[in-house]
């Protein structure tokens, strides 16, 4: 079946895309995210700083890896993070807009409800 011209992409692109957003979906893979953003971190920094138990972030962190947005290695006893994609907080910058616009729309309902 052809894709309709108004529409910019293909299902598997579109389904590819669905995965990473996907494994974005939890506050801790974007507090990981925004974290390895700054610089390559090791494991054992992430879990005092998110208050989690190991074994809860290796689980983030495996559904972040599998996604392709970071990548592991080992530098002797440390297991060492990266950011594959850098770019991927562009999309916390919109989403920050989307939440900002619907709290101000929400507002301006709120507003004319009162009167």
């Amino acid at each position: 079946m052809r894709t309709p011209d108004f529409i910019a992409m293909s299902y598997q692109e579109a389904a590819a895309r669905a995965r990473v957003m996907k494994a974005l979906g939890h506050p801790v893979r974007l507090l990981i995210v925004d974290a390895l953003h700054k610089g390559d971190r090791c494991i054992c920094e992430l879990a005092p700083q998110f208050k989690i138990r190991q074994p809860t972030l290796s689980r983030h962190i495996n559904v972040l890896r599998q996604a392709g947005l970071i990548s592991e290695r080992r530098i002797g006893p440390k297991l060492m993070l990266h950011l594959i994609t850098p770019c991927i907080v562009r999309a916390f910058d919109c989403a920050l807009e989307v939440v900002q616009s619907d709290l101000r729309r929400r507002s301006r309902v709120l507003e004319g409800t009162k009167s």
